[in-house]
């Protein structure tokens, strides 16, 4: 009789403390999703009943009356904004009371992620922006180019050696394998001086690392909700988002790299050399190239944070946290964006064509060349790319942490008060709905480059397009990312044509196992060579 009496008391215990937990917005009028305990608002998605990116655009939709609306990652609350008047307040103008990204990973514990540009908060981040910020100006993408293009160059060679010793004349390829290959081998020339060729070793160790590294398969999805939910629980069992044999491996590759380049006096363009000088206190903002014409309409500025001058000196683990930032950010969200971008382009053949044709231009004009100039000059190029990253943006949304107490003003028309943000509160923008949002963006399910000509491109309102987010603490490496695009798309449809194949998912739809943003069924496309 005792034990079911402990029993009963300790069930009303914990449906006290969820009901005290997730009345958080509804003590304010806040309207949220069902919640069900402990999944909070999130059951679809760690069920993996539905991908975090149609989770997030079907209550957008269903709370399109509201200015911003509640949700719960397990038992952490946070709201969504989806006023964009509000955003622009969020990440311009009073961006110093949302200066951090939420925390879920504590440099205590992870100091590899936990010290990495994303993770850093108040004037450490600043500081290591400014560090950082010269190593991706206009000029540096011009000196790493040539070394993007080696890496193309040598998987054009290894899949038209495929595709002769093909029966069929044509190559079944899966898209995001070959992108997320010719990622890896551009992160692993451009950022650590290592000449890898994942198309021919299909196993190389710098590969596998990357992929175990930024493959959200399940337990990361569920560790990344838990670390961020139950920090402290998550310091008691010393968990982390990255085994210890990745934090190695980076950590390891990092170190060599750059005592073996003071030993031997080695100076390489790439991003191991940047960080050296960053050390050192010698990389400045180079402000003409900051005025440069930039790489397209994606690209975003740097603002006045990133363009001071720091004297700070970094320890060696600050600079492998960053080292392992760029491979992540590099090998993930970059081979996403080129793999969507090849299906749009097989799907819809006339925009293939047209964007061939500006191709086909630029060899006959530069006699083959394809350079820096090169891509800030292909207009229906930066369409095209700027297009994809509306429908398909990689970062399906992002989030800020509230360090100083902030009025919202009210969720909507009829509430009487409003709501005040708490410092420690978290907020997200839902990217992807609003790049999908008709309001903003006409027939917004149609791949239309269009939208983005020089007659029309002045229609798009301001802060509803945020493929690299927004304000100060937008992505650093837009014009690295941008440039690895266009490389890749340019040479792959200067010697081949891209189609659909019988495996092809049409109409697409995202894959719910994972929070990276992929297609269920696989990305397949066929590739022939070209008859020029």
């Amino acid at each position: 009789m005792l034990v079911w009496i402990w029993l009963g008391c300790l069930v009303a215990a914990v449906v006290l403390y969820f009901r005290q937990v997730y009345s958080f917005f509804k003590k304010r009028g806040v309207k949220t999703p069902p919640i069900i305990p402990p999944f909070g608002t999130m059951v679809g998605v760690l069920l993996q009943q539905e991908h975090f990116a149609d989770h997030i655009s079907r209550f957008y939709k269903k709370f399109s009356d509201q200015r911003f609306y509640g949700e719960f990652q397990l038992m952490k609350p946070l709201l969504q904004v989806r006023d964009i008047e509000l955003i622009k307040k969020i990440g311009i103008k009073d961006f110093e009371h949302f200066l951090d990204h939420n925390t879920f990973i504590e440099e205590q514990y992870d100091p590899l992620f936990g010290r990495n540009l994303f993770s850093l908060k108040g004037q450490e981040w600043k500081d290591m922006r400014s560090t950082l910020s010269p190593a991706f100006t206009s000029s540096k993408m011009k000196m790493m180019l040539p070394l993007m293009v080696a890496v193309g160059d040598q998987m054009i060679l290894s899949l038209k050696k495929k595709i002769k010793e093909s029966k069929h004349g044509y190559l079944d390829i899966d898209a995001k394998d070959l992108t997320t290959r010719y990622a890896n081998d551009v992160i692993a020339s451009c950022a650590f001086g290592l000449k890898v060729d994942s198309h021919t070793e299909e196993d190389n160790q710098f590969y596998a690392m990357g992929k175990t590294a930024s493959n959200f398969k399940f337990r990361q999805l569920l560790m990344f909700f838990l670390l961020s939910s139950f920090p402290k629980v998550a310091g008691i069992f010393k968990w982390t988002l990255f085994s210890e044999s990745v934090q190695d491996f980076f950590r390891t590759l990092v170190m060599d790299t750059m005592q073996n380049r003071e030993l031997h006096q080695i100076v390489r363009p790439d991003m191991i050399h940047l960080l050296m000088e960053a050390k050192k206190g010698k990389l400045t903002y180079d402000e003409k190239s900051s005025h440069d014409k930039d790489t397209g309409f994606a690209t975003v500025e740097e603002s006045s944070v990133g363009q001071k001058q720091i004297n700070r000196v970094w320890t060696d683990d600050d600079l492998t946290a960053q080292a392992i930032l760029f491979f992540i950010a590099g090998f993930e969200t970059v081979s996403s964006a080129m793999t969507f971008l090849l299906y749009e382009l097989s799907v819809n053949p006339e925009i293939q064509e047209k964007l061939y044709q500006e191709i086909r231009e630029n060899e006959a004009k530069n006699n083959g060349k394809f350079d820096y100039n090169s891509i800030q000059n292909m207009v229906y190029m930066d369409m095209v790319v700027s297009e994809s990253l509306r429908l398909w943006p990689p970062a399906i949304a992002t989030d800020r942490y509230c360090t100083k107490d902030y009025n919202l003003g009210k969720h909507n028309d009829k509430a009487t008060e409003d709501y005040i943000m708490r410092k420690g509160d978290g907020i997200q923008i839902p990217v992807c709905a609003i790049h999908r949002d008709p309001e903003y963006y006409p027939n917004p399910h149609n791949f239309d480059p269009e939208r983005f000509s020089e007659e029309n491109k002045h229609k798009i309102q301001p802060f509803t397009y945020l493929p690299f987010g927004i304000g100060p603490r937008n992505c650093i490496g837009s014009r690295f990312a941008l440039s690895e695009v266009k490389v890749m798309v340019y040479q792959l449809l200067n010697s081949f044509e891209v189609s659909p194949s019988e495996r092809t998912t049409i109409p697409p739809k995202l894959d719910p196992s994972t929070f990276n943003v992929r297609m269920k069924g696989g990305h397949w496309n066929r590739l022939k060579v070209r008859k020029v």
